[in-house]
């Protein structure tokens, strides 16, 4: 029989004659692979996942116009109204789907956009966005909408107006337009719209609104703005957010123009990007002067996102690490037993002229193989148990991921190894004279 024949033959009879030990060798390896690699599995899912989510709760990027971009608006005859009483022009049509395309490139995305127009309901100023109905809805899941969304003759009310105004669903509402009402503040709607929705997406429009309540004395309208007229809408449904939506009146883009006899561009796209690196998309977008658009970010949402992925990975850590020392333990103090159970053998084994080199890479090896096995069984377990709590907190399938499989099984091979070094480096030290005397 050839050396490594022989090798193999000593170390799985000495397995097997120890079953027992061997089993909670294995069990400890199992133990600490199951739960590393359910944890790796979902520090690394759970942040996708929380991305995901979180871009339910509306905007993560939003883009406004520059201040050179409003110059001038179009009328509905065509023609090109004057500095003095002109709207912002907004980001047109074809700025928007190109600003949409550098997003999408970066990573996945959902949009919405609205032009703000200040209006009138009963003489008093409130705010109107024009929008696409099914972008805002695709956008922001979080909003509680009682009725429906705005579709042709209908609009969707926030929950102060309504409260405001005693609306509900079903109800109308008269709202009334005037060119002299946004001509105001034309030359600032950009400027301030996209210095204050860093913070929130809507707090432009709310921006809008403080300046038509200026039109406002002493709590009551005044007299030269109490033309109750305009067109009726139907309320379609009532919004309720919590937020600065709720003050905020919404219909369809082609009842805003309409409404306003100016079909121009719009004020705000907002963005839900699932960019890696969301200040890598805003410079880029920002560097580009020729776009006139200015890009910049929802603080309150990506600072949100980040320290709770920040806080995962911290808790995966200090986990992880109680895990590796009790693994270490679990292994080494199976093998110390395992070692001092085959004293007597070591001795005589010395005796016969094996090396200290020999015994050792022995129990390496045996060490090894606890791992591996442990290991292989762990990741499995480690894998399932990852999946169940993705299902059953986000209700979505994780994949395998091979290359941390692959990492999982050599980690515990390797613990097992390191946990062994100890008990093998007094077994190497064992007098083979002092054993065969106490025989």
């Amino acid at each position: 029989m050839t050396n490594t024949g022989m090798f193999f033959r000593m170390l799985f009879s000495a397995v097997f004659r120890r079953r027992s030990r061997a089993v909670m060798a294995v069990i400890a390896s199992l133990v600490g692979a199951a739960t590393l690699f359910c944890l790796a599995m979902i520090c690394i899912a759970v942040p996708q996942q929380m991305n995901q989510e979180m871009r339910a709760y509306g905007a993560n990027l939003i883009v406004t116009p520059t201040g050179d971009a409003s110059s001038t608006g179009s009328g509905s005859d065509g023609s090109t109204s004057g500095d003095s009483d002109a709207k912002s022009a907004g980001i047109d049509a074809a700025m928007v789907k190109h600003t949409t395309e550098m997003v999408a490139a970066k990573g996945s995305q959902k949009h919405a956009t609205y032009r703000y127009e200040n209006v009138r309901v009963n003489a008093a100023p409130y705010v109107m966005a024009g929008v696409d109905a099914a972008q805002v809805r695709n956008l922001n899941h979080h909003w509680v909408v009682d009725g429906s969304w705005p579709t042709t003759g209908k609009v969707l009310v926030g929950r102060d107006v309504a409260d405001a105004m005693g609306l509900k669903v079903g109800g109308s509402i008269t709202i009334g337009y005037r060119a002299s009402d946004n001509a105001a503040s034309s030359s600032s709607s950009a400027g301030s719209s996209s210095s204050s929705t860093a913070e929130s997406p809507e707090s432009d429009a709310a921006s809008q609104s403080s300046q038509s309540s200026q039109q406002m004395h002493d709590g009551r309208v005044n007299s030269d703005i109490m033309d109750t007229t305009g067109t009726e809408f139907r309320v379609a449904g009532i919004v309720d957010t919590g937020g600065s939506e709720d003050s905020i009146i919404y219909a369809t883009n082609a009842d805003v123009d309409k409404l306003t006899g100016v079909k121009r561009g719009v004020d705000v796209i907002e963005y839900s990007s699932g960019a890696s690196d969301l200040n890598a998309l805003v410079a880029s977008i920002n560097d580009m002067t020729s776009m006139h658009v200015k890009a910049q970010q929802v603080t309150k949402i990506t600072a949100s996102d980040t320290r709770i992925i920040t806080m995962l990975q911290t808790l995966f850590w200090i986990v992880s690490l109680v895990v590796l020392v009790l693994t270490l333990v679990g292994v080494g103090t199976t093998i110390s037993s395992i070692v001092s159970q085959r004293r007597n053998e070591i001795g005589l084994r010395k005796a016969l002229g094996a090396s200290s080199a020999a015994i050792g890479v022995e129990f390496y090896v045996e060490s090894a193989m606890y791992g591996l096995i442990g290991g292989l069984v762990g990741t499995a377990i480690g894998y399932g148990l990852a999946s169940w709590l993705c299902v059953a907190v986000f209700e979505r399938a994780i994949a395998f991921n091979w290359a941390l499989g692959a990492a999982s099984v050599a980690l515990a091979a390797l613990v097992a190894v390191v946990a062994s070094i100890p008990p093998v480096h007094r077994a190497t030290r064992i007098d083979p004279a002092i054993v065969l005397r106490e025989e």
